[in-house]
């Protein structure tokens, strides 16, 4: 105090200490200032750098006696758990009516019988299914259960009875649409004419049906549509969509014999392990001719596959490589294995694999069984249970549905009707973990495979198949099929 006392009256007499006295204190402030505003500016950046690093792996902390099967690809990010998402709880099927979804009209009040002939595979069947229900409801007409399709490739005589529960699927759907098993005879007597019948085009709107099929309808009481798949919008508003989804997430029940062999492999699959990875090859010799793909088979798969091609006459010359480079062409057994092995899957993982005939045989599969040898299909775990439907392609093909559909993971090689189906139906279920390869991007790799070593391959791969991962992110408004991105029926 007393210094301060003397200071101040020294400094009073005289301006030359004043000024000095004054410039000192401003530098000595000034220099304690720029140390002060340094550490906090330090101590702030460890406490940012820490809090960052905790919040973006706080997942992983959170889990300290998780086993090793996340990934971090080279664009950095959150990890991946490549058995299962860490969001799917947090989701989950939402299609219920809507309280102003007016109920079915009586069959007596309805604008008449509509017959569907849906055409194609089970799958394909399916989406004309799913359709036709909505198609019925934008009519106000009585649906009858849709035929199926006897003469496509596959040859199958199977009739809606023999695959999915007729009852069920009726009584289901009845406060959204009336559903009969036949047209009444009393009706087709009182026809002078047969039912008249005509083709829609692709994807129409439901004003087309408004505006172009309900007046035919009107008119001759009975109408029949042929070749119906994907004859319906992929846009509508929402309690359509959500209609979409009760038919074909809930009222398509398979036969009771299907579902009963079908969850007796899902048992039997999950007592050899705990989980396990379902991959769907589509690798039959028509899909590879319909692709106008090469796989290095020489004259020789030149000349089958184009013999197979001629059965689509209105399909056009294709260059198999652009279309490879394009990521069209279906991904080999091979490159299914090399694609999940780089991702993490390790070589004891149990693979099901849900197949027809594989082009080339067993020596196309051997190179997958080589990196997954726990390799079991249909005929292996069923054995002789599997005799009643061997006649039955498309029953066949259900029982593949239920085994993938119960699947930890599942995997496609393709992007075709019941790879589209599942990956819905699953992200309906609460987005359980659906790997499709981004093609476009993997094929450059697997070409230029043996100039680069595994470690970089594997960075390589995991950084492609962000965004084909089966995670809810990938569920963008608008973004492809409705059957494949069920988002309105959706919750969280």
């Amino acid at each position: 105090m007393k210094f301060w006392m003397y200071s101040c009256g020294v400094l009073a007499n005289n301006p030359q200490k004043q000024q000095h006295f004054l410039f000192s204190c401003c530098s000595r402030r000034l220099i304690s200032c720029t140390k002060f505003c340094g550490f906090m500016l330090f101590a702030l950046g460890l406490i940012s750098l820490f809090t960052g690093h905790v919040a973006s792996n706080l997942e992983w902390y959170s889990h300290p006696l998780l086993k090793p099967s996340w990934f971090y690809n080279q664009d950095g990010g959150a990890p991946i758990d490549i058995w299962k998402s860490r969001y799917s709880a947090s989701y989950f099927g939402c299609s219920e009516r809507g309280p102003r979804f007016a109920s079915a009209v009586s069959v007596r009040s309805s604008n008449g019988y509509l017959l569907i002939a849906a055409s194609g595979g089970l799958n394909q069947q399916r989406t004309g299914i799913t359709d036709a229900v909505v198609v019925a409801r934008i009519l106000n007409a009585t649906l009858v259960v849709p035929e199926l399709d006897h003469h496509s490739f596959w040859k199958d005589d199977s009739d809606f009875v023999n695959i999915f529960d007729i009852k069920w699927f009726i009584s289901y759907l009845a406060k959204d649409v009336s559903i009969v098993k036949r047209v009444p005879v009393k009706v087709m007597k009182l026809m002078q004419k047969p039912p008249y019948t005509m083709r829609v085009p692709r994807k129409s709107e439901p004003e087309y049906y408004s505006d172009q099929v309900l007046p035919v309808l009107l008119r001759r009481r009975v109408l029949q549509l042929t070749k119906f798949d994907y004859r319906l919008a992929n846009d509508l508003d929402e309690e359509l969509q959500k209609l979409r989804c009760r038919v074909n997430y809930h009222a398509l029940k398979f036969t009771k014999p299907i579902r009963n062999l079908g969850q007796k492999l899902v048992v039997r699959m999950r007592k050899m392990a705990r989980r396990f990875i379902a991959v769907h090859l589509r690798f039959e010799p028509d899909m590879l001719a319909f692709s106008g793909c090469y796989y290095g088979g020489g004259d020789k798969e030149r000349y089958e596959l184009g013999e197979i091609r001629k059965r689509w006459a209105t399909l056009p010359e294709l260059s198999p490589d652009e279309e490879r480079t394009r990521g069209r062409c279906p991904l080999t057994p091979h490159e299914v294995g090399l694609m999940l092995r780089a991702l993490g899957f390790k070589n004891d993982t149990y693979l099901y694999v849900a197949s027809g005939e594989i082009y080339g045989g067993e020596k196309t599969l051997q190179p997958l069984k080589e990196l997954f040898p726990n390799f079991y299909t249909k005929e292996m775990v069923a054995g002789d249970e599997l005799k009643p439907f061997l006649p039955y392609s498309s029953r066949l093909a259900a029982i593949d549905y239920i085994v993938c559909d119960e699947s930890d993971v599942f995997v496609t090689n393709n992007n075709g009707n019941m790879a589209k189906i599942l990956a819905g139906s699953r992200r309906y279920m609460g987005h359980k973990r659906t790997i499709r390869p981004n093609a476009k991007r993997l094929s450059a790799l697997f070409m230029a495979r043996n100039k680069m070593d595994w470690e970089t391959f594997s960075g390589k791969v995991k950084s492609c198949q962000r965004g084909y991962m089966g995670e809810p992110e990938e569920m963008r408004p608008g973004r492809g099929e409705f059957h494949e991105f069920p988002s309105s029926c959706i919750c969280t």
